[in-house]
């Protein structure tokens, strides 16, 4: 697939079908991709589709890829970067627009889908921290091997798994973040790196300091799970728990920083 599209006229200029040409388009004023015109569509919160009768997107196979996509599923790893204050991240359907103040997705192709049932939400978290995991070597140097140090650094959610049948359903984790420091013994009379830390560290790398301290974060979580149909939770047996309708379906996660509560463990 050729998605600069070098094989067309040099003149070409792909129509952007009412919307506004996006700003980084190849080519300025003109939509030359199935991207392009996508990208357009959310610059004015249009729903895009399968692309049909969008020459770009025929011409590209857009919907022909779509739907043999449709069946996989997804495993996200990776890390990013969060400020220390209440904010959210998530995984959810569609293309991401701003509309006025909302944040919202193209959610289309998302419930307009020939897959039985629709698709689902269902995931499991394998594994989920906030900065670095206490190494291994340590966690054995507190401990003993009468009484081994089991408890230390537990990140909650890993291993967690949850299910849906319904496409249109939305799982909320409500995280409260606490940072906290292992320190080596001794550490009230040095500085052991604290203050000496890059302008932009590599993504995991921050947090490890000179003389074996870590820098780092422990965190609790409670869940939410809801149809987005509304109703209640007679089936777990809270008839008195009633639920709004709408909404974007998806996993959320959204956090705040309790720094009040900053935890120091020495030894």
């Amino acid at each position: 697939m050729d998605d600069q599209a070098t094989h067309l006229d040099p003149s070409y200029c792909g129509e952007c079908y009412g919307a506004t040409p996006p700003p980084n388009a190849q080519k300025p004023g003109c939509c030359n991709t199935c991207d392009e015109v996508r990208e357009a569509y959310a610059s004015v919160s249009w729903a895009f589709g399968r692309g049909e009768n969008v020459e770009q997107c025929e011409r590209e196979h857009y919907g022909e890829r779509l739907d043999a996509q449709r069946r996989e599923g997804c495993r996200i790893e990776g890390g990013l970067r969060v400020n220390k204050v209440v904010g959210n991240f998530h995984v959810a359907p569609g293309r991401s627009f701003s509309n006025g103040n909302m944040h919202v997705h193209d959610l289309n192709n998302y419930f307009d889908t020939p897959v039985e049932g629709g698709h689902v939400f269902s995931h499991i978290i394998h594994h989920l921290r906030f900065g670095p995991q206490l190494p291994e070597d340590l966690s054995k140097k507190y401990g003993t091997k009468a009484m081994p140090w089991t408890n230390h650094h537990l990140n909650p959610l890993d291993g967690t798994k949850q299910e849906t049948t319904e496409p249109a359903y939305n799982f909320m984790y409500f995280v409260k973040v606490v940072p906290t420091s292992y320190l080596p013994l001794g550490w009230e009379s040095k500085t052991y790196g604290r203050n000496e830390v890059e302008d932009n560290p590599g993504l995991g790398s921050y947090g490890y300091t000179d003389g074996g301290s870590v820098e780092t974060h422990q965190y609790s979580v409670t869940s939410h799970k809801r149809s987005l149909r509304g109703g209640d939770d007679s089936q777990d047996g809270h008839k008195e728990r009633l639920h709004s309708t709408g909404g974007i379906p998806g996993v959320f996660f959204s956090y705040v920083s309790l720094f009040p509560g900053f935890d120091e463990f020495s030894g």
